[in-house]
């Protein structure tokens, strides 16, 4: 029997404008084209691996707004549990504006609306709700405050579930945070984040000639500043790849298969949801890491973040091909 996947994270609603070029302070640029999507780290992450076939639920919360009913309808709809999915009265739900050119740069301002009100409370009585358990896996980012990140991590600890944290954005997270996880996934720009707040013991910036193993083995280690990351840095690396580097063994190079990319969008997210059901499932961490990076893969194939999230099925046809 497998466990469950656990995410604790943010709903927003992303309002995309795709115009010929980004305006500039003061213009109005007209002729663009309007979207709206379904987003948020949190939601993401938990479409992802409930469309894996894992028992999935959400921990987060969503304003007493249209928005909010259709976020928690999107997400029933993907099979996600949302029995822990708060409505905050007089909150509205997180938005992101987005403006897209024609070259794909982008402009994006975000207002976290309900998902700042999401408190350590919260989640502390959400996981007890949901009797998080050995065997389960919580997956938590940190679109949402802080002290309420620590408590998720801290509830897996404490209930000897499986903590992965994705310090996305990372700036203000530090190793009383990051060092209560179990497995940590930052991108390549969160690193330099973690180990520039850190001080970098080598006293450098951290630059991109710099060695991203040595990067990952300073947040595994035990500092005067307190515990590392228990198991495990998975470093996504775009087009390249990735990169695992464990407490207890070597480095391990993660390619990635080629494909046609069309939209890179939501593929973090994709991988984060893809290695917490891998892991939830019982495979072990270099399996379910090179699995995740085949699913952020796939993913961008199809435009939009949640769009191109791939169903167990097409994982694994998508897996047999790129062996062949």
């Amino acid at each position: 029997m497998s466990g469950r996947v656990i995410v604790v994270g943010s709903v927003n609603v992303d309002l995309v404008v795709r115009a010929p070029r980004l305006p500039a302070p003061g213009e109005t640029v007209i002729g663009g084209t309007f979207e709206r999507h379904h987003g948020g780290k949190g939601g993401n992450q938990a479409v992802a691996a409930s469309r894996l076939g894992v028992r999935t639920a959400f921990v987060g919360a969503v304003g007493d707004d249209d928005f909010g009913s259709a976020a928690r309808t999107a997400l029933e709809h993907e099979g996600v549990d949302v029995a822990a999915l708060r409505t905050v009265r007089g909150q509205p739900t997180g938005v992101a504006l987005v403006l897209v050119d024609d070259a794909g740069e982008n402009l994006i301002s975000v207002a976290s609306g309900a998902n700042a009100a999401l408190e350590p409370a919260d989640v502390r009585k959400a996981l007890a709700s949901l009797r998080l358990a050995r065997g389960d896996v919580l997956l938590v980012s940190s679109e949402i405050p802080r002290p309420s990140v620590r408590e998720a991590l801290r509830g897996a600890r404490a209930t000897g579930a499986l903590g992965i944290l994705n310090p996305a954005p990372a700036p203000g997270l530090d190793r009383g945070i990051f060092g209560m996880s179990d497995v940590l996934t930052p991108n390549r720009a969160e690193l330099a984040s973690l180990v520039t707040e850190e001080g970098d013991r080598t006293g450098r910036p951290f630059a991109a000639d710099y060695d991203p193993v040595r990067a990952a083995e300073g947040l595994l280690a035990t500092s005067a500043e307190g515990a590392g990351v228990g198991l495990a840095v998975v470093l996504t690396l775009g087009r390249a790849g990735g990169l695992l580097v464990r407490v207890d063994g070597p480095a391990l190079d993660l390619p990635a298969p080629a494909v046609s990319s069309v939209d890179a969008t939501g593929a973090g997210d994709a991988f984060n949801g893809a290695l917490a059901a891998g892991l939830a499932e019982g495979r072990t961490l270099p399996d379910a890491a090179r699995r995740a990076i085949q699913a952020a893969s796939l993913s961008t194939t199809i435009a939009g973040a949640r769009e191109g999230m791939p169903s167990a099925e097409q994982l694994k046809a998508f897996a047999r091909r790129a062996h062949n």
